[in-house]
């Protein structure tokens, strides 16, 4: 999943240059009230319907033969104005939303923001770039011509820069739609949790790579996260099991299930039921044991979990 690598420095790759973006942010609502300024003082072009939308095409269908009536003109590039104004605001809304989630994860403990050097350098050559870093540059011209042609790349210019911010946001909620922290049943206690404990069976110590929730058997088991499923099948020791791969090396792991409802290659969002709970394999009676896995070593889910259960609270 290429949006979840794009920022080589953070340990999850999910954020953005949040400096640029909030930049960005400013310029597009600075660009609002120049491009009403531009209006006014050409007087001569006026815009039917404004669409924001990531395609630059959708900026040269704006422009209309200028309407014998000021007025009229004056209060359509005043609703292009407003509309504008809302959307940008909606954008830095949820730009400010996803980074404090960033926020949260940056504080977790190093088990939840652990990845490997091996994922982290291939991730710093796909993403690679670079270049000083510029306050971003204005819409406004300093063409001083009263033309349609000024007017249209200034438009241009404004439609770029929101496009900018949507793409951002869409990288964002990707990576968060790709986080694997979303609980895996609705309701079941944890009945072992993660790391050394006396064996169920043997009662010798040993280490436990998950977490176990206790719940009847045949509830359903949900997917933590987006991702594809690279195992939907039986396991030793786990019983029926499903993995899912939700890139950048994390994956998430389900065992013990009575049914399994994916296969190998599927593609899943989080919340999508891909088995139900059971007790096959290595197991004393129902539940589900659910695993985080970075880079193939295994991770205390509770912390995703307790991340995610922050997140929905905030």
């Amino acid at each position: 999943m290429d949006w979840y690598n794009s920022h080589p420095k953070n340990d999850l790759y999910i954020v953005m240059q949040r400096g640029a973006l909030r930049g960005i942010v400013r310029t597009a609502c600075a660009a609002v009230v120049l491009s009403l300024a531009a209006g006014l003082a050409l007087g001569h072009y006026g815009t039917q319907t404004l669409h924001v939308h990531p395609e630059p095409a959708t900026t040269s269908a704006v422009l209309s033969p200028a309407p014998a009536d000021a007025t009229g003109d004056i209060a359509r590039l005043e609703a292009a104005n407003a509309s504008l104004d809302a959307r940008v605001g909606q954008l830095a809304a949820q730009l400010n939303s996803l980074s404090a989630f960033d926020q949260r994860l940056r504080k977790q403990s190093p088990r939840a923001t652990a990845t490997s050097a091996v994922t982290a350098e291939r991730t710093a050559y796909s993403n690679a770039a670079g270049g000083p870093e510029l306050p971003p540059r204005s819409c406004r011209t300093s063409d001083t011509r009263s033309d349609a042609r000024v007017a249209r790349g200034e438009l241009d210019c404004l439609s770029s820069t929101l496009a900018a911010l949507e793409r951002g946001v869409a990288q964002r909620e990707a990576a968060w739609e790709a986080f694997p922290g979303r609980r895996p049943i609705g309701l079941g206690r944890t009945s072992s949790s993660f790391g050394n404990r006396r064996d169920p069976f043997t009662q010798h110590m040993s280490f436990h790579p998950g977490i176990d929730l206790v719940a009847p058997t045949g509830t359903p088991v949900l997917a933590t996260a987006a991702g594809r499923v690279i195992h939907a099948g039986p396991m030793p020791g786990y019983g029926n099991t499903v993995e899912i791969d939700h890139g950048n090396g994390f994956i998430t792991r389900y065992a013990h299930a009575s049914k399994i409802n994916v296969h190998v290659g599927q593609q899943v969002q989080p919340g999508a039921t891909i088995a139900e709970v059971g007790s096959t394999g290595r197991s004393t009676g129902p539940h589900l044991h659910f695993e985080v896995r970075v880079a193939g070593k295994p991770v205390d889910p509770a912390d995703y979990l307790a991340l995610f259960a922050s997140a929905s609270d905030a």
